[in-house]
C-alpha cells in the first residue's frame, strides 16, 4: 500500500479529467455490472508508464467526438479490493497495472494491458482508444 499523500495527485489527475474514483468492490459492481452504454475503467498506478504514457494518453483520447459515456478509475496498490473486483470483469486478461478496459452494455469490448502501455507513447495510447471509441461509442 502506498502512502495517501504520494498517490493523491495521481488519483486527482484522472478525477479532475472527469473520472469517478471507485474505491470499494460494491462501487465497481455498481458501475460495471449491467451497465448501459459505454464505460471506460482505468487501472491507475504509481509506475512511470502510468504517469508518462497512460494517464496523458487516456485524457488525450477523450478529445474526440466519440468517447465513453462513463469514466471510472481504480488505483492499484491502494484500493486493493476495488482493483481485485474490477479485474474479475477483465477476464480472460491477467492482472495488469496499469490497464484500460472499455465496456459496452456491461461487456468487455477492448482492453489495453501494461505491455501495450509501457512501450508506447501517450499519442499511441490515445489513438488506440479513439479507434475503439469509433467502433463502440455512439
Amino acid at each position: 500500500m502506498y502512502p495517501p499523500e504520494l498517490v493523491k495527485p495521481m488519483k486527482e489527475d484522472l478525477v479532475n479529467a472527469g473520472f469517478q474514483q471507485l474505491v470499494t468492490p460494491e462501487e465497481v459492481d455498481n458501475s460495471i455490472k449491467d451497465s448501459k452504454g459505454t464505460l471506460l475503467v482505468v487501472v491507475n498506478s504509481v509506475c512511470g508508464c502510468a504517469a508518462g504514457n497512460m494517464r496523458p494518453g487516456v485524457k488525450l483520447s477523450l478529445a474526440g467526438d466519440k468517447k465513453p459515456s462513463n469514466l471510472t478509475t481504480v488505483f492499484a496498490g491502494v484500493d486493493g479490493e476495488a482493483v481485485a473486483q474490477a479485474r474479475k470483469y477483465f477476464l480472460p486478461y491477467p492482472p495488469s497495472s496499469p490497464s484500460i478496459a472499455l465496456f459496452k452494455d456491461g461487456k468487455l469490448v477492448h482492453f489495453l494491458e501494461r505491455h501495450h502501455i509501457e512501450g508506447g507513447t501517450a499519442q499511441m495510447i490515445a489513438e488506440n482508444l479513439q479507434e475503439a471509441y469509433e467502433e463502440f461509442c455512439n
